[in-house]
């Protein structure tokens, strides 16, 4: 059984701004798979449940909004018994180049809130993620930076990221062992 997240804010006035970049990366998984996610009150958050090659597969995006998604994870966690060895959390990141890729199988938060409640609430830096670079201008105030729409040119050279982490699920749910996924991947972007 494994869960894979994407880390985002919900509604439309988000969609393509910098901090939803996890959940760019499981919109492009579902259109591949043709799968549909559908909110889920229980856990607050949009989910769907699938399987390839007979593993389970549940995907995630939290609807808490970013600083809270640790309690849509951790719900989703408990509710299902998911073994956090078999979780991949896909995440923005201020401090890699944009559509720069990062995979490490634990670490702390980085001062991202959204891993911080992750972390927090879970109790254990102990899950793997993809940290995606989406820059950072010293110019403009985080949270306006972060909020921001990617422009053009971002959004173009990000699809090859987004089709880079669509295969990273695809390797991570068909069991290849991480650090396999960790050494064919990071030295791609």
């Amino acid at each position: 059984m494994k869960l894979i997240i994407g880390l985002g804010n919900p509604g439309s006035k988000y969609q393509k701004t910098r901090h939803n970049i996890g959940f760019m990366v499981i919109d492009d998984f579902i259109k591949k798979h043709q799968i549909s996610l559908k909110f889920d009150a229980k856990f607050n958050a949009e989910t769907a449940q699938f399987s390839i090659n007979g593993e389970k597969v549940y995907v995630m995006k939290p609807s808490t909004y970013m600083n809270l998604s640790g309690e849509a994870v951790l719900k989703f966690v408990n509710y299902y018994q998911i073994d956090l060895e078999n979780m991949l959390v896909f995440v923005d990141d201020i401090n890699l180049p944009t559509g720069k890729l990062r995979l490490r199988e634990t670490g702390g938060h980085g001062g991202h809130n959204g891993l911080r409640n992750i972390i927090g609430l879970l109790k254990t830096e102990d899950f793997k993620r993809v940290r995606i670079g989406i820059d950072n201008n010293p110019m403009m105030a985080l949270d306006s930076y972060v909020l921001g729409q990617f422009n053009e040119t971002e959004l173009a050279s990000l699809g090859k990221t987004i089709e880079i982490s669509t295969k990273i699920i695809e390797d991570f749910v068909n069991c290849m062992p991480y650090k396999d996924i960790m050494t064919k991947y990071n030295t791609q972007t």
